[in-house]
């Protein structure tokens, strides 16, 4: 009888699958869709839009309260004053500036 130095194929191949799928599991966790750098693009953009939505209702009830000193339920007395003011050419006796 007599024997063969062939090398072991199966501990091999397996290895080799082992490492594989190791190595590929790795890169989606870090790269893939719910990886780890995908989550900071998320978390960024989600910041960028917060800030956006603040701004936007920042906008809003300014708008807002533009809207109601024009509706007929309120009379902002300084703000009639002025465009009284301006649309007759009066100012104010504490606006002159003596020169």
């Amino acid at each position: 009888m007599f024997h063969r130095n062939t090398p072991p194929v199966g501990p091999l191949a397996v290895t080799f699958v082992s490492l594989t799928l190791a190595a590929y599991f790795v890169f989606s966790a870090i790269q893939g869709d719910y990886g780890v750098l995908r989550r900071a693009e998320y978390q960024a953009e989600s910041n960028a839009l917060r800030r956006n939505l603040e701004q936007l209702q920042i906008s809003i009830a300014l708008q807002e309260n533009k809207t109601l000193r024009l509706s007929d339920h309120y009379l902002d007395l300084d703000l009639l004053d002025q465009q009284a003011r301006d649309i007759l050419g009066f100012i104010r006796p504490d606006e002159i500036v003596i020169q």
